[in-house]
């Protein structure tokens, strides 16, 4: 925190939680019935330890008491093919990855991470929804600085960065 001068915000992305289109189920609370009656057994990806998808799955994992295991990817392209092809029962990434597998039918989208539904995805529910409020877990992207940058500098990289993204 003290070695960077935050400059702008540029993104937030919710993550949608995702599972293999065969998998027998079509809710957060059937994913949870079916994670507590075979604890261990069902499999979760991320693109790798500590990515957005690991922190936001176990932050689930411990809201709904659930035990499922974690199979760390070498980033996300490889975490949601083997969901795709079924080698790993689910995974809870951004949005942008699943978005088009979920409309093609090859994955199947259970919940959001976000506070409120996506319009890209308005049929499925918001985790909060789904029986635990309060849950968030929303990636975000900034711009920062080194610690110590002018604040005139740090302006003018805010205008430029917010006037790009307008």
């Amino acid at each position: 925190v003290r070695s960077f001068t935050p400059v702008a915000w540029v993104a937030r992305v919710p993550n949608v939680l995702v599972v293999h289109a065969a998998l027998p189920v079509h809710r957060l609370k059937d994913l949870i019935d079916q994670a507590r009656a075979h604890p261990g057994r069902m499999t979760y990806s991320s693109g790798g330890n500590g990515s957005a998808a690991h922190v936001t799955f176990e932050s689930l994992k411990l809201r709904t008491r659930t035990f499922l295991l974690h199979i760390p990817y070498r980033g996300t392209a490889p975490s949601v093919a083997d969901v795709i092809g079924g080698q790993v029962d689910c995974t809870f990434t951004g949005s942008p990855a699943v978005l088009p597998h979920v409309r093609s039918g090859r994955l199947r989208a259970l919940a959001v991470s976000s506070t409120q539904r996506l319009a890209v995805l308005p049929e499925v529910p918001t985790v909060a929804e789904s029986g635990y409020p309060g849950f968030e877990a929303d990636q975000w992207y900034g711009l920062v600085a080194p610690a110590g940058t002018s604040n005139d500098v740090v302006g003018r990289l805010n205008e430029i960065v917010n006037r790009a993204l307008a």
